[in-house]
């Protein structure tokens, strides 16, 4: 197959355009080209009086494929071999069928990949089905009221269901080929096999992961909702089984000698479990901050210009990093244009706050987190599980902050910037369902974590015009980017603690997001294939 590279289209250009592009690389008529696929779509805004779009295809061609390459003399224009996964060689001998522990995207690839290799695995999540979670979610937002065991952070899909369903990753894998093809495969619209920005939305990824679900069943395997793991069993370094809590508070052993861990970045409890049994657990780097809002329409025009608005672009987005002097670094994550900033609470008495998006990208506002590092340094502490003190320190304030009821603490950038507490809110309209108050989020926030946010603040103005805005909206407090642990485990993916046990994805310390969890999940499925101990 031939790819070409850099082929540039007017924002108003169609598929036909394309094709003449490809042609005219090729030096060939377009009758020559039998089929293109595009690989890859993006913007290049650099010019804000000239936006295109840039694009990647793969064509085959009538004739010798050597032929055309030598005879198109361009640095754009080369052969590639397409993607194909070979499942890898199923070396197991036990009968036993494996455990998968949590249905976030690490599970669910791992719950799939096994089923597809004819294991049969049994998927425990401690939530509840998409359905069932989505009404919990949006009865907390309404009435405050929250349910600990299926939320935005546990339930059907993991944390990323209420998110943007934004697929951008940082990692090489080619397996992230695989999980986007995947994704196609069960619903998800098919832009992200190409776009620039690939995103599912909150609204159509629910759909997608009862998709997944109902494979894994229809392959033979089980998804065991309203399980929560409380132990695992073992015997002479060698897992011999597990015992969860069903929903009718039940324990109940499971016979087995393979455990993928993919419980995800708020199971707390389980991996305080982990560390009582001795499981080695190390710190891990983590972020904190807050979600800055601003009007979608100011978004648009800082990126796009005179473009904003044009029907083929959609909603902007950016991301943006600064160092500021004698300071840490800042950057954005986990940007949702259009979108709603989520309370995402997974435990009483604590506030957390995040990002979702619709795939239509429609809202009033714009949203992301705007974060700073925190070393293991400082934790406060060399226990292992400090980090997730610190977390519940940072969410308890803002919970008593905010009055006790999960209304998040908020502050307007200019009243941050002058170290106001703000005592109003201005033209922005903040989103979080549960409601904001106007306060000081300095009160909630480590001082240094602070400090580094109002030098970024203004850097970041000078880098996107707007992003500065006094009228912009902080709420705090951001804490669960990531995980701030790591179960570790060698190079066959178990713990040294106990063969047989596998710690995976993002809870575990092994990704970073939707796409790298998931390709984490297939590669602790691959493990259990090798049958390694």
């Amino acid at each position: 197959m031939i790819r070409i590279n850099e082929l540039k289209i007017p924002l108003d250009g169609g598929m036909d355009d394309v094709i003449a592009a490809a042609a005219k690389e090729l030096r060939c008529g377009k009758g020559r080209i039998k089929n293109l696929t595009v690989v890859k779509k993006s913007l290049d805004s650099r010019r804000k009086e000239a936006l295109i779009f840039v694009y990647s295809v793969d064509v085959t061609v009538d004739g010798d494929e050597s032929e055309f390459i030598k005879h198109s003399r361009s640095r754009k224009v080369s052969r590639i071999e397409p993607f194909t996964y070979v499942m890898p060689e199923n070396r197991r001998v036990s009968d036993l069928r494996p455990i998968v522990v949590g249905f976030g995207p690490a599970g669910m690839w791992a719950g799939l990949t096994l089923a597809r290799a004819g294991l049969c695995p049994i998927v425990l999540e401690r939530g509840r089905d998409i359905d069932a979670r989505t009404a919990d979610v949006n009865s907390f937002w309404r009435t405050k009221k929250l349910d600990e065991e299926s939320n935005v952070q546990f339930g059907e899909g993991g944390a990323g269901t209420f998110s943007d369903g934004k697929l951008t990753t940082g990692i090489k894998d080619k397996l992230c080929r695989k999980v986007f093809l995947d994704f196609v495969e069960f619903g998800a619209p098919e832009d992200i096999l190409y776009s620039w920005r690939p995103h599912i939305g909150t609204d159509r990824l629910a759909q997608v992961v009862k998709n997944i679900r109902r494979e894994i069943i229809r392959l033979g395997g089980e998804v065991r909702f309203s399980c929560r793991l409380t132990d695992i069993i073992m015997f002479n370094g060698v897992v011999q089984g597990v015992t969860y809590t069903d929903s009718g508070n039940n324990s109940v052993d499971i016979e087995t000698d393979s455990v993928i861990l993919a419980v995800g970045h708020s199971a707390k409890d389980t991996i305080e479990m982990l560390y009582k049994k001795g499981f080695r657990i190390e710190q891990k780097p983590f972020s904190v901050g807050a979600r800055i809002e601003h009007p979608r329409e100011l978004i648009d025009r800082a990126q796009y210009g005179g473009f904003a608005g044009h029907p083929a672009l959609g909603a902007a987005d950016y991301k943006l990093a600064c160092h500021p002097p004698h300071g840490r670094g800042a950057y954005t994550f986990c940007m949702c244009p259009g979108g709603t900033v989520v309370a995402a609470a997974s435990e009483n008495g604590g506030v957390v706050v995040n990002g979702m998006s619709n795939y239509a990208r429609d809202g009033e506002n714009s949203n992301s987190a705007l974060l700073v590092g925190i070393e293991p340094e400082d934790f406060g502490s060399g226990h292992p599980l400090a980090g997730f003190k610190l977390q519940r320190e940072i969410e308890e304030r803002a919970f008593r902050l905010g009055g006790g009821d999960f209304t998040a603490p908020a502050q307007l950038v200019g009243d941050f910037l002058k170290n106001e507490s703000s005592r109003k809110l201005g033209c922005v309209r903040p989103t979080c369902a549960t409601g904001v108050t106007p306060s000081d989020i300095r009160a909630v926030l480590p001082k240094r974590v602070t400090d580094t946010m109002a030098d970024a603040i203004v850097k970041m103005g000078a880098m996107l015009k707007g992003f500065d805005m006094p009228d912009a909206v902080l709420t705090v407090p951001e804490t669960r980017s990531s995980s701030p642990v790591r179960i570790l485990r060698d190079e066959f993916r178990q713990t040294e603690k106990c063969r047989g046990v596998y710690p995976c994805g993002e809870g575990a310390g092994y990704a970073g997001g939707i796409v790298s969890a998931a390709v984490d999940g297939i590669r602790c499925a691959h493990a259990v294939l090798e049958d390694i101990f």
